[in-house]
């Protein structure tokens, strides 16, 4: 009996010490979290306007400390990228590297959903999705993260119109998003997860009605005896366009990013020398209290090279009056990243360069960006995002089509142009 009463004893302390465990390996609001287990820790938040910030590290406190990749950016800026029409392919491939003339596109002319990229640099090229490329008839967003071999044959890209007012020639190539890096962007989380979850370009050109139709309000000015913030806005201020690309460098809503992201980007060197200092390699982003998206990169390098880009999105995604919710913590942060993918995956990608991944769960999907080059295969990019429906992110329940240039009815991506 005696050894029975030791042997209860003895359960009780291990009993007590595993909940104190359990109870302490999430940290309380304020300090680091990490559920035990995780390959990624949130940190403490940077707060700026209506978003705050968390930055992840691995778990493992180890980033890669090379990702030989070149961005989209990068490469139009110094010509080593090149992105067509379709229709003018042809003129874009020329012989490399003695292997002669390349095949002729089958193209009878330009396509909504289709642009022809080639990759001239030495290394790989990384493409996210929602990155813009504007010129040609409209400007248009990456459809989905991929890699590009270094020095490659051209390739079909896949990409979403953002400015479904025009089908014009402005130029006969694309450039980047903006003129400058501190004025760098990419699509907000709204629109990014229309084209990547729905894979649909009406629901694209939804949500990027919405989105400029909050930008407007978010730009106008305040009603006179109101507060600057809150509902006390003056008529939509109209810009006057229906590209998604033009609206964000318009002054107006520039200036309103600009105001969102101030905390972050007015000590920017500061910021990314903190980041690189932690090894961090990635963000949790929450927008008015409301935890909607993470981006996670292989490595610190790749983080800085995206950072201004990714903070200018995730600004325009609040310029929103709509919605206020508690303040998260580190703890929600972390419970985000752990969040299980316990659906459906879909797996899609190119033997030997990459594979893409989709996994999907109740109120949430997360995409993998895989590299499989040689010397690499680790995860290059991860978006993870909550779902919150369309109505949440701006996109109508009405159709929003391209006015005087498809017919509702007959359009569909592979009509040639």
């Amino acid at each position: 009996m005696k050894n029975l009463g030791k042997i209860g004893v003895l359960a009780v302390l291990l009993f007590a010490m595993a909940a104190w465990r359990h109870g302490n390996s999430v940290k309380a609001a304020g300090g680091p979290a990490q559920v035990e287990g995780g390959p990624y820790r949130a940190l403490d938040p940077i707060a700026s306007g209506n978003l705050l910030l968390f930055p992840v590290v691995r778990s493992d406190s180890k980033s890669l400390t090379e990702a030989p990749f070149i961005t989209l950016d990068e490469g139009l800026k110094n010509g080593e990228v090149e992105v067509t029409e379709a229709g003018r392919a042809q003129g874009l491939v020329r012989p490399r590297n003695g292997r002669g003339p390349l095949p002729a596109y089958p193209y009878r002319g330009d396509q909504v959903n289709t642009l022809v990229l080639v990759n001239h640099s030495r290394r790989p090229l990384l493409l996210l999705a929602g990155e813009v490329v504007t010129g040609g008839k409209q400007d248009r967003i990456v459809a989905k993260d991929r890699i590009v071999p270094a020095d490659a044959d051209p390739i079909d890209l896949s990409v979403f119109c953002i400015e479904p007012g025009r089908w014009t020639g402005s130029s006969d190539s694309f450039g980047a998003s903006a003129g400058s890096v501190a004025k760098s962007f990419m699509v907000q989380p709204g629109v990014r997860e229309r084209a990547m979850v729905d894979q649909d370009q009406q629901q694209v050109w939804n949500s990027v009605h919405g989105a400029i139709a909050q930008m407007e309000v978010a730009a106008a000015p305040p009603v006179p005896g109101t507060p600057a913030e809150g509902f006390g806005r003056g008529a939509a201020l109209p810009l006057g366009t229906t590209s998604y690309a033009k609206v964000m460098e318009s002054p107006e809503v520039s200036k309103k990013v600009d105001e969102a992201t101030s905390q972050v980007m007015s000590a920017r060197e500061q910021a990314l020398a903190k980041l690189r200092e932690e090894h961090a390699v990635g963000v949790v982003v929450a927008v008015r209290g409301e935890i909607v998206w993470a981006d996670l990169f292989a490595n610190t390098d790749l983080l800085s090279r995206y950072w201004t880009k990714l903070i200018r999105s995730y600004a325009a995604e609040s310029l929103t009056d709509e919605g206020s919710h508690a303040t998260p913590t580190v703890a929600d942060a972390q419970r985000f990243l752990e969040a299980p993918s316990t659906g459906t995956e879909n797996s899609a990608g190119e033997v030997g360069i990459y594979r893409y991944r989709e996994l999907k769960s109740d109120g949430a999907e997360t995409f993998v960006l895989e590299s499989l080059l040689p010397g690499t295969d680790y995860d290059v990019h991860i978006s993870k995002m909550r779902l919150r429906g369309e109505e949440r992110y701006g996109a109508k329940a009405h159709p929003v089509y391209p006015p005087g240039i498809f017919h509702p009815e007959v359009y569909r991506p592979e009509i040639q142009r």
